[in-house]
């Protein structure tokens, strides 16, 4: 279906359009152009397949190249002359959307030839996002991987490098600050060993960054097993911590992801404790997948220690990566998504913990989920 901007009237989305960007991430979005804008990530490190849009003011990142989003009720067709489309929802129109344009620093390469798009990613419209380094120890071996990863494509088909040094960060880092205004960046690993799990990676990679520009960083990593790193990656210069559980109890952890699952839930509850003070209260985040098996029950429960314990619990709907063992497995729908969020939203407000408060990464961002238009 096909539409003209002068046939239809602008659309006035509602005060709050938090349920229509939930949609959006739960269903995905058909475009007849999928290349425009700034370029989507498929495959790597984390949710993936996604695209940047701007929908009322607020961009965020939204499903285009997984099979579900071909069947999504959402689509968008091609721009008008300010760039502009309209979306429609079962061929009504729902609201207009644009895309944040290709940044500047993708142009450039370092000296010895490699594109800065390939050491580090414009997520949403200004962070820079990197993977230190892009293999894991088990990513290779299926009896312990993450069904859901694919830090191994995205290196596979040539579109990053297998390891990013302190010296190329730094050198990207710089420019996306002063080409395309980045505000803040996300650092995280492929899990390199089970002693401190990437994190004197990230402290390296830290130190260079802060040393070439200002940029409040995230790290993320899983929990070292001395939590001494803490304390040494604040003093490298990581802003705030993320140590993601991925899933809310250990049972569907251990059928997901059975490698990570053996650093358990408890653990990771330990490792927040000791984190917390260092980084301080909503500085330190969880990224927890919705659609993986947990009941809206068990992760609101796990949420709810979590904020007790001054973590911020970044829920978003699981979307499954082509390629991957759970490339069929079909997302949460809408409603399940809300009965999370709603409540996850109150609680966040009467805990005082706010995305906007969060010095740098995904929770600040939260261009992945809609949980801060609920009230985190």
């Amino acid at each position: 279906m096909q539409n003209s901007l002068s046939e239809l009237r602008p659309p006035s989305l509602p005060p709050s359009n938090r349920h229509l960007i939930t949609d959006l991430q739960s269903l995905g979005l058909r475009l007849a152009d999928p290349d425009a804008g700034a370029a989507g990530r498929r495959g790597g490190a984390g949710p993936s397949d996604h695209k940047a849009i701007t929908l009322g003011g607020q961009t965020v990142m939204v499903p285009i190249y997984t099979g579900q989003a071909a069947s999504s009720p959402f689509e968008a067709g091609l721009p008008d002359d300010l760039g502009r489309r309209i979306l429609l929802r079962d061929g009504a129109p729902v609201g207009r959307i644009t895309f944040p344009r290709p940044p500047r620093f993708y142009g450039m390469q370092t000296p010895e030839g490699i594109p800065y798009w390939k050491i580090a990613v414009l997520h949403g419209a200004d962070v820079l996002a990197t993977t230190v380094m892009q293999t894991c120890i088990r990513y290779t071996d299926r009896r312990t991987a993450c069904q859901f990863c694919a830090i191994g494509q995205s290196l596979d088909a040539g579109r990053t490098i297998a390891h990013k040094t302190p010296a190329q960060l730094a050198e990207v880092a710089r420019a996306a600050v002063m080409l395309d205004g980045v505000k803040h960046m996300v650092m995280t690993t492929g899990t390199p060993n089970v002693i401190d799990r990437g994190a004197g990676l990230l402290c390296d990679s830290a130190l260079a960054i802060k040393a070439a520009v200002d940029l409040p960083i995230q790290g993320q990593c899983e929990p070292p097993r001395d939590h001494a790193w803490f304390g040494r990656m604040r003093e490298s210069g990581i802003d705030t911590l993320g140590m993601h559980l991925e899933a809310a109890t250990q049972a569907v952890r251990a059928r997901i992801m059975p490698g990570k699952a053996t650093v358990t839930v408890d653990r990771y509850k330990e490792a927040f404790a000791e984190a917390v003070p260092v980084f301080g209260r909503g500085q330190v985040s969880t990224y927890i997948l919705a659609g993986l098996g947990d009941t809206a029950a068990e992760i609101l429960a796990l949420c709810e220690t979590l904020v007790a314990m001054g973590v911020y619990p970044f829920v978003v709907p699981f979307i499954p990566i082509t390629g991957t063992p759970l490339q069929n497995h079909a997302p949460p729908p809408p409603e399940f998504m809300h009965s999370v969020l709603a409540p996850l939203g109150r609680m966040l407000t009467e805990a005082g913990l706010r995305a906007t408060n969060v010095k740098a990464g995904c929770a600040k961002c939260s261009a992945c989920s809609s949980i801060a238009s609920y009230g985190g």
